[in-house]
Order: structure tokens, then C-alpha cells, then sequence
């Protein structure tokens, strides 16, 4: 399947990093959000992306266009120009970065990549969040659902510690789990191309216009969700998510190590990752 990226908006809440930068672009262990994501789903089988940009969307064309060069050595012959590139090959992704506007919603930014589609069901989620959701489960759910579309429910993260009292004495101290009660929408979204009936516009929302109306229509599934899910909304986030990383104990890495080997062997490259902008 092919898997749509939002990543248009301004993430004026990360205003520390987004004044210079897109949100999805901000790094997180020395890579761009949005690479943490493409990873995360071709390691699971996914490895044709479509990146709806918009704030700032130079700035990824520009990543993807220059990551052969970036992600490897380069030996260059000042006298004629030529040059090779050594170490390994880079991973076997094609990326489109489509701009969608600066000021389409997300149901909008989604419509506009429906000719690269191609009717075909597909996968989605912002570029904003990372997860360790069991994206083949996802698909396999959706299908014996039968529905238009469906969403991964997540339990969203605490903000303070738990405690649980015994009297005087905590029992048990948990820091910032999930919460035990609710669900919300975490992203990470399947849907059938019977989706773009419901966003006619530029103006469309997909939560609030889009995802109600296949709700109210019985077309909505729900794959609950019951592992690591964290946003990147805020500063404080980023930052979480960043000592996550430095532990070396992502729960989104699912096999990110043995593909960060593949970039620093020692082979020439003879190909690179197929990128349309």
C-alpha cells in the first residue's frame, strides 16, 4: 500500500523549531521526524510515499532530493567533475513531496493527491507521531471490517505520574503512563478510495468534516491500540521523545538499526531511492 504523510500544517505549538523548519522535519536523534515515519512503515512492508506538504515544503524537497548525497561519502574529481558515491545503498523508497498549499486543510491536502492513488486503498497518518502500531494487523483488521476507513484508537499519554495509595504508602508509582480510560484518534489510518467522496474541497476538515460524516454513515472502524503512541506537539515532546531515542529504547525502531548498518557500509552505491518532487 501507499502511504500518505500530512505534513502541511505551520505546528505553531513548536514555534521553537517550526519558525525555520516544517514540524515533520524536526529531528529526533539526529533524523527528521518524517524519516522516523517512513522507516517505521518500510520495515513493515510500505516503501511508496506521498509526502502532502505545504508550510515550508521546500525545505523536504530539498532533504529527499539531496539524501543520496547526504547519507553517503562522495568522491569528487575537481578536474572533470566526475564523482562516486561509497558506502552502502540507501533505502529502497520512492517519495513524492506533493505540494498541497499553505493554507489547505487536512481533508483538502488529502484530496489533491487523489490522481497519485491511483484508486487503490491506502494508508495514512500525520507527520507529527510515532508509534509501535502493528501496521499489517491495522490492514488486516480493516479488510475483515469491511468499512471505508479506519483508525487507529490509542490511550493518550498521562501528563503527570500515576500513583496508587495504600493508605499513607504508594503502592505503586507509574511515570506518565497511558491513561486507563478513553480513546482518541492517534493517526494511522487505513481507507478505501471511496474516501474522496467525502472531501469535495480545499476547506474540508478530515476529522471534523470527513471522519464524523463515515462515523454517522457506519463506515468508521475503530483498531484499538494498546502500546507506545506519543505526539510531537510541544517542545517538552520533542525532547521526550528525543531521550527515548538516546536510551536506544524507541519502541517505533522495529528493526531501524540493522538500516542504519545498510547506510554505513562499505560497498559503492549503484542506485539510489527514487524521489519525485
Amino acid at each position: 500500500m501507499k502511504v500518505v504523510i500530512l505534513a502541511g500544517g505551520y505546528g505553531t505549538r513548536l514555534a521553537e523549531e517550526t519558525s525555520r523548519i516544517p514540524k515533520p522535519m524536526v529531528e529526533i536523534g539526529g533524523y527528521p521526524m518524517l524519516w522516523h515515519l517512513l522507516q517505521f512503515y518500510a520495515v513493515q512492508g510500505h516503501r511508496e510515499f506521498l509526502i502532502a506538504a505545504g508550510y515550508k515544503a521546500e525545505v523536504i524537497k530539498e532533504y529527499f532530493y539531496h539524501y543520496y548525497i547526504r547519507h553517503n561519502d562522495l568522491f569528487v574529481n575537481l578536474s572533470d567533475g566526475s564523482h562516486r558515491v561509497m558506502r552502502s545503498s540507501p533505502p529502497d523508497w520512492e517519495v513524492g513531496i506533493i505540494d498541497t498549499g499553505l493554507q489547505t486543510l487536512t481533508g483538502g491536502r488529502l484530496a489533491r493527491l487523489r490522481t497519485f492513488l491511483q484508486d487503490e486503498p491506502f494508508l495514512a497518518t500525520y507527520g507529527d507521531g510515532l508509534s509501535d502500531v502493528d501496521i499489517t494487523a491495522l490492514v488486516e483488521f480493516h479488510r475483515q471490517q469491511g468499512r471505508l476507513a479506519t483508525v487507529t484508537a490509542v490511550r493518550p499519554p498521562a501528563r503527570f505520574g500515576r500513583l496508587e495509595l495504600q493508605g499513607d504508602r504508594v503502592e505503586t508509582f507509574a511515570e506518565k503512563p497511558q491513561t486507563g480510560e478513553g480513546w482518541i484518534n492517534g493517526g494511522f489510518f487505513v481507507f478505501e478510495p471511496e474516501i474522496f467522496d467525502y472531501l469535495p474541497s480545499d476547506d474540508t476538515k478530515l476529522e471534523a468534516d470527513a471522519l464524523e460524516q463515515i462515523a454517522a454513515d457506519g463506515q468508521l472502524a475503530a483498531f484499538r491500540h494498546e502500546g507506545f503512541w506519543q505526539p510531537m506537539d510541544t517542545l517538552r515532546e520533542k525532547q521526550l521523545l528525543e531521550s527515548i531515542w538516546n536510551r536506544g529504547q524507541a519502541p517505533w525502531e522495529m528493526g531501524q538499526g540493522s538500516a542504519v548498518c545498510e547506510m554505513t557500509g562499505e560497498q559503492p552505491v549503484k542506485s539510489s531511492p527514487r524521489i519525485a518532487v
